[in-house]
């Protein structure tokens, strides 16, 4: 039995790209920036990077003096998207909002 995650498909994609506004497909990764100021950046990424690391998957982070990016695709999938991106997608959000983040 193989236990490889399953990628999506692209209809799959843009249904699950319509109930996570803000998040945006580039080639075989879902993104999204949150506004927020540097060390609330870093708090938030510490909370995500927690819940990343009791599910066994993570995000790409970039931080900077204004905003965070995160940037998700299923490694052991051969870089495609899973339903497992979309679930790390919808839990950042959370986390952006308990943080105060905003849209950027």
């Amino acid at each position: 039995m193989d236990d490889a995650p399953q990628p999506l498909s692209d209809q799959d994609i843009t249904e699950r790209l319509e109930e996570l506004p803000g998040w945006v497909r580039s080639g075989d990764e879902i993104i999204r920036s949150y506004g927020i100021r540097y060390h609330g950046g870093v708090a938030m990424i510490v909370h995500v990077a927690d819940v990343e690391r009791l599910i066994g998957h993570h995000a790409d982070i970039d931080l900077r003096w204004d905003h965070v990016r995160f940037a998700i695709t299923t490694h052991d999938a051969g870089h495609k998207l899973t339903t497992a991106d979309f679930d790390l997608a919808a839990r950042i959000d959370h986390i952006a909002a308990a943080h105060g983040a905003r849209p950027y």
